[in-house]
């Protein structure tokens, strides 16, 4: 059975304490606009899995009563940054596999100011998720005084420097481009306009990682309505529905940690294998895609990620994105929306806010940000620790 998006809805990304709110609140305006855009109301909706990774168990019950009091499963989703991703996936399993006709999939975050951590309780890194993750950075790179995520992730880049020639600039141009790409996304953290340059004058993070090539932390929630074929014969959706082609989710494997390289630890190979089973089942391929939103967490990330999806061989990244081949007028355009790193990063929120991106896209619905004629789009969303889904959708009729 085919899984579709009928609607979606989503918060304005902030800067943590910047607006008096609680996740309820964003949970329910996200939520809202979501059942809204579908032309639905929560009555209809059978299940819900909830995404978020820094409330207490059961947040995901608290924010759905927002919605209604219908006494329908709600399960709570923590997948580290692939947390909204994991809990979309949920939503289409639950109609392809014929348990339920409507499924709201919801994501949230209320996240503190700072740097994120590295994931380890109390800096105890021994007893972390990812300490495996972080013992393969540390055998090869050491251990800095710098925020540990930014940490694995620039060693990432400067291995991919010293193997291929990838250079600041060229990480640098990410940054631009997706700071750009924000100036037209009202729901994005931020909406100014730095050059290269600008990027590379910025506070280092951790080198050659500075500020304006880094995601935020954020505070904001998104929502998708996932339901089936015969849902939508019964009910005509308020806008075009959007099918969900195929999806797919990885985890670690040897191949992560058999090299000891960062590059494989962040989670590169994880995203390549994903993006494979995409392809694979749809029987489409990058070429035939029009518009990404994929998981630039770091700028490194987007250029790994372009290896990991076959937008180019190996090593070419960098050149990829400073021949603007993944920006308005190039081959593709790469997260529109100002990606992790302008339009902010509120954990659980992220995945389903990647869709809701490709759903306005792929209807047109997108304003100034438009992406002429697209028709197919594929949303990238990784988790340190490790989990990575890709998701390809495609306009319908």
């Amino acid at each position: 059975m085919k899984a579709y998006v009928a609607g979606v809805g989503m918060t304005r990304f902030e800067k943590p304490e910047t607006r008096e709110w609680h996740y309820w609140d964003m949970a329910r305006e996200a939520g809202s606009a979501a059942l809204a855009d579908a032309g639905i109301t929560y009555a209809e909706v059978e299940q819900v899995p909830v995404g978020y990774c820094f409330q207490p168990s059961t947040a995901g019950q608290r924010a759905a009563y927002e919605l209604g009091l219908t006494g329908v499963p709600v399960y709570n989703v923590n997948n580290n940054c692939a947390t909204g991703s994991s809990a979309l996936m949920l939503a289409r399993q639950f109609v392809e596999g014929g348990v339920a006709d409507c499924v709201l999939a919801l994501g949230f975050e209320k996240m503190k100011r700072g740097a994120l951590g590295g994931g380890a309780d109390g800096g105890d890194f021994s007893t972390s998720p990812v300490a495996r993750h972080y013992g393969v950075m540390a055998a090869r790179h050491g251990f800095e005084m710098s925020p540990p995520t930014a940490q694995i992730f620039g060693d990432a880049a400067r291995e991919h420097m010293e193997k291929y020639g990838t250079t600041e600039a060229q990480l640098a141009a990410v940054g631009a481009k997706n700071h750009r790409h924000s100036a037209n996304n009202p729901y994005a953290q931020f909406q100014d306009v730095y050059g290269v340059d600008e990027i590379l004058a910025s506070r280092v993070v951790h080198r050659p990682l500075t500020k304006l090539q880094c995601s935020p932390t954020s505070d904001g929630a998104a929502a998708a309505v996932v339901v089936s074929e015969r849902f939508l014969e019964r009910h005509a959706p308020a806008r075009q529905a959007v099918e969900i082609v195929a999806q797919a989710m990885t985890t670690d494997t040897e191949e992560s940690f058999a090299s000891g390289s960062c590059v494989d630890v962040v989670g590169q190979p994880m995203s390549r294998e994903a993006a494979r089973q995409v392809y694979e089942r749809s029987g489409l391929g990058i070429d035939d895609v029009d518009v990404v939103e994929l998981h630039d967490c770091f700028s490194i990330n987007e250029l790994l990620t372009y290896e990991a999806l076959g937008m180019c061989e190996e090593g070419e990244s960098g050149k990829l994105v400073e021949s603007r081949a993944t920006t308005y007028g190039g081959r593709w355009v790469v997260n529109p929306s100002g990606g992790l790193i302008s339009k902010g990063h509120p954990l659980g929120a992220t995945g389903i806010a990647q869709v809701a991106e490709l759903v306005w896209q792929l209807r047109g619905e997108a304003g100034p940000r438009q992406v002429p004629g697209a028709r197919v789009g594929l949303a990238h969303n990784i988790g340190l620790g490790g989990a990575a889904v890709v998701t390809l959708l495609r306009a319908a009729g």
